[in-house]
């Protein structure tokens, strides 16, 4: 197991994600402000070049300048107010959906175990 490749690969997904994030907060934004900008923004963004954030930011910057750079100062203010809270979301989320999962798992196998041993009269 290649801990590092795990690790680089996870926050290539969060970087992405939150380039995606400060996408939607800023064309929430704009249809406030400039509702012409925000449709061309969601139509920019739904061409699918936004599931990799730094493809879609150098695509971005081609296109509007301006925006790009707004996104990524928004990416960035997320990137520090989430970040302090995420190694113990994420290890916790992930225990309780274990448990979880593993408490469904254990129901199904002891329902399936009570109907095996009391035949129906």
């Amino acid at each position: 197991m290649d801990i590092k490749k795990v690790a680089k690969d996870t926050t290539k997904v969060l970087t992405s994600y939150l380039t995606y994030q400060a996408v939607i907060i800023i064309t929430n934004q704009l249809t406030e402000t400039n509702p012409g900008l925000a449709i061309w923004l969601s139509d920019f963004s739904s061409q699918g070049k936004i599931q990799d954030g730094e493809a879609y930011l150098e695509e971005l910057l081609q296109e509007n300048q301006e925006l790009a750079f707004r996104v990524m100062t928004v990416r960035d203010h997320l990137a520090e107010e989430v970040a302090g809270y995420l190694p113990e979301m994420v290890r916790q989320g992930i225990q309780q959906g274990n448990m979880a999962h593993r408490r469904q798992y254990l129901e199904r196998m002891t329902q399936l175990t009570t109907s095996e041993t009391n035949p129906p009269d």
